[in-house]
C-alpha cells in the first residue's frame, strides 16, 4: 500500500494540526507524553482515495491496546498530586486515581475508557488533518498519492 508515501508528504500539515489540537489534548485525560505515545500507535489511512469528494482520513487504532499498559505507567510516574500531565485530570488522571488503580480499586473499565477516549481523539485529529489539507488545496493530490 502506498499510504506511507502520502503520510510522509504531509509532515508540515501534521505539525500545524498538532499545534491546533493541543487544546483538545489538554482537555482530555491524557498528558502530552501519553498523547505522543497514543499517536505512535495510530496509523492514518484514507478511505476511498480514488474519489477525493468521498474520501476521508480515518485513524487506524488497532495497535492501541498494545500501549495501554504504558499509558498507565506514565500516569503513575507523572508525579504525586499532579493531574494527568497537562490535562484536566478528568476521570482518568491524578495521583489518587493512580493509587486506586494500583490497588485494583479503580472503576475496572479504565483501559476500555482510555482506549475509547484515544479512539475518539485520534479520529477528531484525523478530521482536523483532512480539513487542513483541504484548506491548503492539497487534498486531491494526497488522495492521488494514497490511491497509488
Amino acid at each position: 500500500m502506498s499510504d506511507s508515501h502520502w503520510t510522509n508528504r504531509i509532515a508540515g500539515e501534521r505539525m500545524q494540526v498538532d499545534q491546533l489540537f493541543n487544546d483538545q489534548v489538554e482537555a482530555s485525560s491524557f498528558s502530552s507524553q501519553q498523547w505522543g505515545l497514543v499517536m505512535t500507535a495510530v496509523e492514518f489511512e484514507i478511505e476511498n482515495p480514488e474519489d477525493p469528494d468521498e474520501a476521508r482520513i480515518v485513524a487506524n487504532t488497532s495497535k492501541l491496546p498494545s500501549i495501554l499498559p504504558e499509558l498507565d505507567r506514565i500516569e503513575q510516574q507523572s508525579g504525586m498530586g499532579q493531574a494527568a500531565g497537562g490535562g484536566s485530570g478528568g476521570s482518568g488522571g491524578g495521583f489518587l486515581s493512580g493509587v486506586k488503580d494500583a490497588l485494583g480499586l479503580g472503576g475496572g473499565g479504565g483501559s476500555d475508557e482510555r482506549k475509547s477516549e484515544a479512539e475518539e481523539l485520534t479520529q477528531r485529529y484525523a478530521e482536523k488533518l483532512q480539513e487542513k489539507l483541504e484548506s491548503n488545496g492539497r487534498w486531491r493530490s494526497v488522495c492521488e498519492q494514497a490511491a497509488g
